[in-house]
């Protein structure tokens, strides 16, 4: 079976998020740091995330990734063990027909049966790798809207015009490190994943 390395494809969204773009209504602030570590605003409706360094860090990521890894486990290890138990039927029919102690119907019967096993087990890895992948992608995607929903309420309060995800390779080839609000936006995030996460 095809391994899907699902930390990578959780951190790998280039795809499905190029740029997080908030539009905010007022004139929005640049933030930089107070001598107490608070962010201050300044006269700039910009700033930007690391969406990398976001999603690595978040522990909802983290979270989805660790689902995404035991499931693929557990289907590997179903798929390995049906696996395992048609080779052994492969081996005894083989077995039975080289001493000859099936009839030609028998064994036609055997491998007719062998075959649709062999079909069945295709089938199953097919499924797997397909299920796994829609899985990945869904949790990519629910990442990716929590980080918007938070982004909306972390702007509510900071009043940007303009949150702009920054990822390399990318659209953003050069920027102002005062207007990086990453640390802000994964303790924002990890403090109300958290919480929430505690209710249930």
């Amino acid at each position: 079976m095809k391994k899907i390395s699902v930390v990578k494809n959780i951190l790998t969204i280039s795809a499905l998020a190029v740029a997080v773009i908030f539009a905010a209504p007022g004139c929005g602030n640049t933030p930089t740091e107070s001598t107490d570590g608070e962010l201050v605003k300044q006269t700039s409706g910009i700033a930007f995330v690391e969406l990398d360094t976001v999603i690595a860090r978040f522990d909802m990521a983290k979270d989805k990734s660790t689902e995404l890894e035991e499931k693929t486990r557990s289907s590997e290890a179903e798929l390995t063990s049906k696996s395992q138990a048609f080779d052994r039927d492969v081996r005894d029919y083989q077995n039975k027909a080289q001493k000859g102690l099936i009839t030609r119907a028998t064994a036609a019967e055997m491998e007719q049966t062998l075959a649709q096993q062999q079909q069945n087990l295709v089938a199953l890895r097919d499924e797997m790798a397909y299920n796994l992948n829609e899985e990945g992608m869904v949790a990519q995607r629910q990442v990716l809207e929590y980080i918007n929903q938070y982004l909306a309420e972390f702007n509510a309060d900071h009043g940007y015009q303009y949150i702009l995800a920054k990822q390399f390779p990318g659209p953003i080839l050069y920027s102002d490190s005062t207007m990086d609000i990453t640390e802000a936006v994964v303790e924002g995030l990890n403090k109300k994943y958290n919480a929430e996460k505690e209710k249930k």
